[in-house]
């Protein structure tokens, strides 16, 4: 079965580069799941959880936006900042959602709230990943 090959590049450099079955990303009018021989198409990314599923392996990585491209079973992601869920610190993560949320509660009416909403949704977005995959890490708790 066909492939995407696919590359993550952010600001800081190559993120993530392979080959994957699928991938799911936050475009920004919606999540789409790419297939091999998906239509050409290039989109916005809004901040949100892009999904690599490779058989039964998945990674999730935390975006906070950018733009995606398609073009023959090669998909590349232009990413503001990326991360893999299993390099986010899970305590700095909950604090940086506790700081950003406390910023859109007190932020002065004359500052940009879509700014701040933007980056209390890529904290929230951290925060959210690094829990899930410090979850499936945690051996099940004994009764």
């Amino acid at each position: 079965m066909a492939k995407l090959q696919l590359d993550i590049v952010s600001a800081t450099g190559a993120v993530y580069s392979g080959q994957a079955d699928e991938v799911i990303a936050p475009a920004s009018e919606g999540e789409i799941a790419v297939l091999p021989s998906h239509a050409p198409l290039i989109t916005t990314l809004r901040p949100g959880e892009l999904r690599i599923l490779n058989g039964q392996q998945e990674t999730s990585l935390a975006i906070s936006g950018g733009f995606l491209e398609i073009v023959n079973n090669k998909m590349t992601v232009l990413a503001d900042q990326a991360e893999e869920a299993s390099a986010i610190d899970l305590a700095k993560a909950d604090e940086a959602l506790r700081l950003a949320r406390q910023r859109v509660a007190e932020l002065p009416k004359d500052q940009d709230l879509d700014k701040a909403l933007a980056e209390l949704r890529s904290a929230h977005v951290r925060a959210s990943i690094a829990r899930r995959a410090s979850d499936r890490r945690s051996p099940p708790r004994q009764r």
